[in-house]
């Protein structure tokens, strides 16, 4: 979503007692391809954050999200999980390449900060239900010129749309290296927040996890953290 700097990013003094603030993304000992059914041997094992409220934090009917979280010691996976009612895309999409100004249409969004003292500057990922994506450098205090988006960091997306059950899904590996200069390591704590962009602009609904309680995305106040888990020992029937 596009920051407006109009809005102060600043919204601490918003009461947040009524949401889960922290999500955690499991140890994967294997790497993977782009995968995005729910039900593959990767993801079945993955713990879920689930973003069932706007940004103003009412509740969304039809739209609540689910994302799943796993990590490896290159790359931190994500799995979107959205429900709609009505699709919103972006006619001639390209895939090859990054989609500027993707918001404008229906996406899934991760923003990831590791920065805890600096915590307006970050990276936004996007991903549409077409596949299309971009990647962001977000500094809060001195906006890129060009918004962020030339920057790249390697991440890899795909998405599929299943119109039988009215849901897409949206899948994204993100080089661990590209949002930490610390190594990836069990206890590893990120900034983030979730959202998602979904329908027309005449009833679009904007869903986050963490609400910002304004218009904008871009409240790092309000952020959320991910907490990176302890590996677990794989059983015989993880291989099957």
């Amino acid at each position: 979503m596009k920051v407006n700097e109009t809005i102060v990013a600043s919204a601490a003094d918003h009461r947040r007692t009524s949401y889960q603030h922290r999500a955690k993304a499991s140890f994967s000992d294997r790497e993977s391809g782009p995968d995005t059914d729910p039900d593959s041997n990767f993801w079945r094992p993955a713990p879920a954050a689930f973003a069932e409220r706007d940004v103003f934090g009412q509740p969304v009917t039809n739209h609540a999200t689910e994302i799943r979280a796993l990590w490896t010691h290159d790359n931190l996976y994500f799995l979107f999980i959205c429900p709609y009612l009505e699709l919103n895309l972006k006619p001639g999409p390209q895939t090859e390449i990054e989609t500027n100004e993707l918001w404008k249409w229906d996406v899934a969004e991760v923003f990831i900060g590791s920065d805890f003292e600096n915590i307006r500057r970050y990276k936004e990922f996007e991903i549409s239900p077409q596949g299309e994506w971009v990647d962001l450098d977000i500094d809060l205090e001195k906006p890129h010129a060009e918004g962020g988006w030339l920057w790249n960091s390697g991440c890899q997306v795909a998405a599929r749309i299943d119109r039988s059950k009215n849901t897409w899904y949206g899948f994204m590996r993100i080089p661990y290296s590209s949002i930490d200069s610390r190594i990836a390591a069990a206890g590893n704590l990120l900034r983030v927040n979730f959202f998602r962009s979904q329908g027309p602009e005449s009833h679009r609904v904007e869903i986050a996890w963490q609400p910002t309680h304004n218009a904008t995305f871009h409240i790092p106040d309000l952020f959320g953290t991910l907490e990176l888990g302890e590996p677990k020992p794989r059983s015989s029937h993880d291989n099957r």
